[in-house]
């Protein structure tokens, strides 16, 4: 049988995927991928490869590091736009897909002096449009991949981590009987 992940975090960025994907690893016993993590170890700074390459060259690099981290048993965090590709989409039509949303007061100040290059804008009121614009243009394609949704907007992470710890057990247990 393929290994394959305990849980997949997908969301917008700044819903506190890595941290909560970090904590909820540790408390399964599992190893944590941050693809986008992957992405920059193997070449270099999201935003240079954005800068130097375009998002193009970048969506195929995480296409390629989403797929392999796919096929691991560990907890995955997914950059914000790699549901975007459709073939990652269909990758994670038999996951165990958790989507964190936030809300944009409380993502606002997680987003302060932000370094994502696709919302990279002077003003933090611009940065909250762009960071909203894009919430709204993916929300469709993440809540129809999601089987289990938490916010993350105002409690602590190592509530939710819980939470979801709780959950992907209680799901692994009822695999383990069928």
């Amino acid at each position: 049988m393929q290994e394959r992940p305990l849980a997949v975090l997908i969301g917008p960025p700044g819903a506190g995927k890595s941290g909560v994907g970090r904590k909820l690893a540790k408390y399964l016993a599992a190893p944590f991928v941050d693809t986008d993590a992957r992405i920059a170890q193997a070449h270099g700074p999201i935003p240079e490869i954005f800068r130097t390459r375009g998002e193009q060259h970048f969506r195929q690099l995480e296409r390629e590091v989403v797929a392999e981290a796919l096929t691991e048993a560990a907890v995955v965090s997914l950059g914000g736009g790699a549901v975007l590709d459709e073939g990652t989409q269909s990758q994670l039509g038999d996951q165990r897909v958790v989507l964190l949303t936030v809300s944009p007061s409380a993502v606002a100040r997680r987003l302060s002096g932000s370094k994502r290059p696709l919302l990279a804008t002077e003003s933090a009121d611009d940065r909250l449009a762009a960071w909203s614009a894009l919430v709204d243009s993916r929300r469709d394609i993440y809540e129809r991949l999601a089987v289990a949704s938490w916010d993350t907007s105002t409690r602590p992470i190592t509530a939710i981590a819980g939470e979801i710890a709780r959950w992907v057990t209680e799901q692994e247990e009822e695999r383990a009987r069928l």
